[in-house]
């Protein structure tokens, strides 16, 4: 299975959260799953660090690249989907996922109900 993880589930893994249920956390470890983490969740974060939102430690670029994820960037493609998704979600970032996840035929591990409504697989985090 190849599975992208959305934002929370990432700082939940990175901070080895309880949040994070034991079938996602299975999930990730599972060395036969690819687990892809979008240029855009990382792009949220950093956003959200800079309003002061978000406390981060100063080495979680380090602390990120130590992952063995895959980085799964931006494309066009992508971009284009967003446009064809019902306002199911207002958040631009989460209907990022979502459009990736259609398109590169990704499982979306999430705790977010309002995504669950997408025509996508998802992983209850």
């Amino acid at each position: 299975m190849n599975i992208l993880l959305d934002t929370h589930v990432l700082l939940w893994w990175l901070a080895d959260d309880s949040c994070l249920g034991v079938k996602a956390r299975r999930a990730i470890e599972d060395e036969n799953n690819l687990t892809f983490v979008s240029t855009a969740s990382i792009w949220e974060i950093v956003i959200k660090k800079a309003l002061g939102k978000l406390k981060l430690p100063d080495s979680f670029r380090e602390v990120l690249a130590a992952e063995s994820f895959q980085t799964l960037d931006i494309t066009r493609e992508h971009v284009f989907q967003v446009g064809s998704l019902p306002l199911h979600h207002r958040d631009p970032f989460d209907r990022l996922l979502v459009a990736q996840c259609q398109v590169e035929k990704l499982t979306l591990v999430t705790n977010d109900p309002e995504i669950l409504m997408y025509d996508i697989k998802f992983l209850n985090s």
